[in-house]
C-alpha cells in the first residue's frame, strides 16, 4: 500500500486487519465474535470489524467499537433490537471502549447494484472480516473516483433535518456528545470525498482528511479541523453543534452536490 492507501494497481486498498487490533481491545473484539455467533447463529451470513480499531489507532478509554453484521435475510426488528442489546451489553463490559456501534444488513443488500459504490465500497474496503464468508471476494476493486464521492456521501443534505432534530431534542451532555462526534466524523469524511478524486487515494484519518480538504477550501479548513477535533474527542458544547448543522454542514452539501451530483435515492 502506498502513501494515498492504494495498492500497486491504483485500487484502494483494504484498511484495516485483525492483527493489528491493539491488544487492549482484543478481549473486547473476542466477547464481540462470542456474542455474535450465540445471538444471530444460522441468521449470520458474517460479520466485520470496521473504523479505529481494526486500523490499529483506537485508544483506550477514548474509542469505540464499530461493527457490521451481514445477514442471510434482511434485517427484523427483532434483529435490530438484538444489536442494540449487543452494543449496550459490550459498551458496558469493557471500559477500555467509549461506545458500540452496530450496523446490521441483509448480504443481498450489501452486494446489490444499488449499495455497489457505497456499502459494498464500505463492506470491500473499509470491514475487516471476523466471521464468516467475506463478501469481499464478491465485490470489485474500487478506485478514488467521482462516482464512488457521489455515491458515498452525496446524501449529506437528506442527513441534517434528522441531526438538528436530535440536537434541539438532546437533554444530557452525553446525548450531545454522541451527536457532536458522529457528525464531526461525517462532515470530515465528506469534506474528504469532495476533494479525494483531485488527491487520488484513500485515507480515513479524521487529521489527514481535514488537512487535505484544506488544501483545496482554505477559508473552510478551520471549521473542518474543528470537525475532525470533535470525531476523535466529542464535545458537549451547543455551539460547537449549531457550527456544524447550521453553517459547516449546510455549505458543504450545497459544495458537494455542485461538484458531485447527488446519491442515487434509496427506496
Amino acid at each position: 500500500m502506498n502513501g494515498k492507501g492504494l495498492a500497486p494497481d491504483g485500487t484502494i486498498a483494504r484498511e484495516g486487519a485483525l492483527d493489528r487490533v491493539p491488544a487492549a481491545f482484543a478481549p473486547v473484539v473476542d466477547a464481540a465474535r462470542a456474542r455474535i455467533e450465540g445471538e444471530f447463529g444460522a441468521r449470520l451470513h458474517s460479520a466485520y470489524l470496521y473504523g479505529s480499531v481494526p486500523r490499529g489507532t483506537a485508544v483506550p478509554g477514548a474509542s469505540d467499537l464499530d461493527l457490521m453484521l451481514a445477514l442471510a435475510d434482511e434485517p427484523t426488528a427483532a434483529d435490530r433490537a438484538a444489536a442494540g442489546a449487543l452494543e449496550a451489553a459490550l459498551d458496558r463490559a469493557f471500559p477500555q471502549v467509549d461506545g458500540v456501534g452496530v450496523l446490521v444488513f441483509g448480504a443481498r443488500t450489501l452486494l446489490s447494484d444499488l449499495e455497489r459504490h457505497d456499502l459494498g465500497f464500505f463492506v470491500a474496503c473499509l470491514c475487516t472480516p471476523l466471521l464468516g464468508e467475506d463478501l469481499a471476494e464478491r465485490l470489485p476493486a474500487y478506485r478514488p473516483t467521482p462516482l464512488l464521492a457521489r455515491e458515498t456521501n452525496g446524501d449529506l443534505a437528506l442527513a441534517l433535518p434528522g441531526w438538528r432534530t436530535r440536537a434541539a431534542t438532546a437533554a444530557t451532555d452525553r446525548e450531545r456528545e454522541v451527536l457532536s462526534r458522529g457528525v464531526g466524523r461525517r462532515l470530515v469524511r465528506t469534506g474528504f470525498t469532495l476533494v479525494m478524486p483531485r488527491w487520488g487515494g484513500w485515507t480515513s484519518h479524521l487529521g489527514e482528511s481535514a488537512e487535505l480538504f484544506g488544501r483545496h477550501y482554505p477559508e473552510r479548513v478551520t471549521q473542518m479541523r474543528a470537525a475532525a477535533a470533535t470525531g476523535r474527542t466529542p464535545s458537549a458544547d451547543p455551539a460547537v453543534l449549531d457550527m456544524f448543522l447550521n453553517d459547516l454542514g449546510p455549505w458543504l452539501a450545497a459544495e458537494y452536490t455542485a461538484v458531485h451530483g447527488e446519491k442515487a435515492p434509496r427506496p
